[in-house]
């Protein structure tokens, strides 16, 4: 077989391609509530999801950041911006069309939940203590298309996945 028969998503022309989501939650595969957050997205046809160890989430968060932190992250390719920890989750709660009190509810308890969470499932690693909303950079607005094109869905549409 010759290195011409197959593609990877990494030599994709993602610099003329649009977006395949809006936006993409980069968020922890190994921890069970992040998982479970993450397929509650279903609803959400727009917002795609990487987890926080795949490639193309460490090249966005290391443009973005410098060395990646370990937390829930909503990057909107569209707005230029990115939310960060609990504010990312009181963005899902607003797009997914939750009441203000209940957002505010899981954004005020995020850590807590967090460390419940991380205890039950015995998690070893730490997140990192951020939090807020923050425009992209320009080398993080350049990995958008890579880290979309890497997204997937949290549910099936009829297509194959």
């Amino acid at each position: 077989m010759s290195t011409n028969d197959t593609q990877s998503t990494e030599t994709v022309d993602t610099d003329h391609a649009e977006p395949a989501y809006e936006a993409v939650l980069i968020f922890d595969g190994e921890c069970p509530f992040c998982s479970a957050a993450a397929t509650a997205l279903r609803q959400l046809p727009e917002i795609g999801v990487v987890e926080w160890n795949n490639d193309a989430a460490q090249q966005i968060l290391a443009a973005q950041f410098d060395d990646p932190p370990f937390t829930l992250v909503l990057v909107d390719g569209r707005a230029d911006r990115l939310w960060i920890g609990p504010a990312a989750a009181g963005e899902l709660c607003d797009r997914a069309g939750i009441p203000t009190l209940v957002q505010d509810i899981v954004a005020d308890n995020f850590e807590r939940v967090g460390d419940a969470v991380r205890g039950v499932a015995g998690a070893k690693r730490e997140p990192a203590d951020h939090d807020g909303t923050r425009s992209l950079t320009a080398a993080a607005a350049a990995e958008y298309q890579t880290l979309a094109a890497n997204a997937r869905r949290t549910h099936r549409t009829g297509r194959s996945q």
